[in-house]
């Protein structure tokens, strides 16, 4: 079974918006029971400490190299200042192959523009942060007829979301990894969405 979820970091890397993904995935908390837990493993293009947007300072676990898609369950690619850089070009060719083996790779904020760099994004459903934004700053992309106003958007095993999203991206990824029963998963939205205690209590009776 594929039980491991890619998380890659890098220096600016946008830490709050993989924070729920994280926390669920790390925790199980919600899982369905007998469900088989998931390892999440954060890989870099060095072993060297990364500062994130926040100001968190952490090791990653492998370098990238290490990322075996035999046990690989998803990638999640956080946003951040850099992807117009060529430094993630590695991990961006890793995304092309998990795309073309049916692996779901999960982009959010500037991580979809370093996907439309790279032609990703040209015959896929996708969101981002804004299109004409896209547009200027990726002249390879010709992705626009593809490109949906919607906070996250899903085609086939690809999860694009926009920066302010970080919700429906965590759902969406929760969603294609299968991990929680449907009514969990819409009980935890509603949770986070309304701040309605309601549907914790839902969540714990459901859970049972």
């Amino acid at each position: 079974m594929k039980n491991t979820v890619y998380l890659y970091i890098f220096d600016t890397m946008a830490d709050w918006e993989v924070g729920y993904l994280n926390a669920e995935l790390n925790s199980g908390r919600y899982f369905k029971k007998g469900q088989e837990p998931l390892k999440i493993l954060t890989m870099s293009n060095t072993k060297e400490t990364i500062v994130t947007m926040g100001g968190l300072r952490t090791v990653p676990d492998i370098e990238i190299d290490k990322f075996s898609m035999n046990d690989a369950a998803a990638l999640i690619l956080p946003g951040g200042n850099t992807w117009t850089d060529q430094i993630h070009n590695l991990v961006l060719s890793i995304a092309e192959k998990c795309l073309n083996n049916g692996t779901i790779v999960a982009a959010i904020c500037g991580a979809t523009i370093g996907l439309a760099r790279v032609g990703l994004l040209n015959q896929k459903y996708h969101t981002s942060n804004d299109l004409a934004f896209l547009k200027m700053i990726c002249p390879n992309y010709i992705g626009e007829k593809y490109y949906k106003m919607e906070p996250a958007v899903v085609d086939e095993n690809l999860i694009t979301a926009s920066g302010i999203a970080p919700l429906d991206f965590t759902v969406h990824v929760l969603r294609k990894l299968d991990v929680f029963l449907p009514e969990v998963l819409d009980s935890w939205q509603q949770l986070y969405k309304t701040h309605d205690s309601k549907y914790f209590f839902e969540i714990m009776h459901l859970i049972k």
